[in-house]
Parts: structure tokens; sequence; C-alpha cells
């Protein structure tokens, strides 16, 4: 499991047996994505791109929009707003 993964798992007190939900449709969650790109950090500040603030569940139709491959895509601003408003 990659750490990313890990940090949300554990931040949120998920366990790997537990149900995620997607934080923007409410569907089962199959993907922890990094809202800010990992390449915006550099290679030296992997706790920053891994923290929980920078992570969202996402299922994989809302992944697939996170990463502009399906319309109506999800952009850095919105991820940020929806994550922001379910981790308050």
């Amino acid at each position: 499991m990659e750490r990313h993964t890990q940090n949300y798992l554990r931040h949120f007190g998920y366990d790997t047996t537990d149900t995620i939900l997607c934080e923007v449709c409410g569907s089962q969650a199959v993907d922890i994505h990094h809202i800010q790109r990992r390449s915006t950090f550099g290679k030296k500040k992997k706790e920053e791109q891994d923290d929980p603030k920078n992570l969202i569940a996402l299922c994989r139709e809302c992944h697939e929009k996170a990463h502009l491959r399906r319309s109506p895509y999800l952009l850095q601003d919105e991820l940020q707003r929806i994550h922001n408003t379910n981790t308050i």
C-alpha cells in the first residue's frame, strides 16, 4: 500500500477493510488522490505532498474527472474546497 494511502487511512481513522466513500459523490472510493500534484512539491518534500490536507478519497469516475479525462472536470481548487468542507 502506498504511503499517501496509509497516511489518509491513519489520519481519518480508517482500517484497510473499511469502506471509504468518495468525498465528491458518495460512491465507494477506490483511490486516494493528491489534490496538488506531487511534482509541485519536489522530490524532497514527500511529507508535504502526502499530507492528508492534500489527499482526497475518490471513486473511479471522479478520479478520471480529476485527471481531466472525463467531463465535467474536477479542478484542483474545487477538489480542495470539497475536501476542506468534508474534513472540518
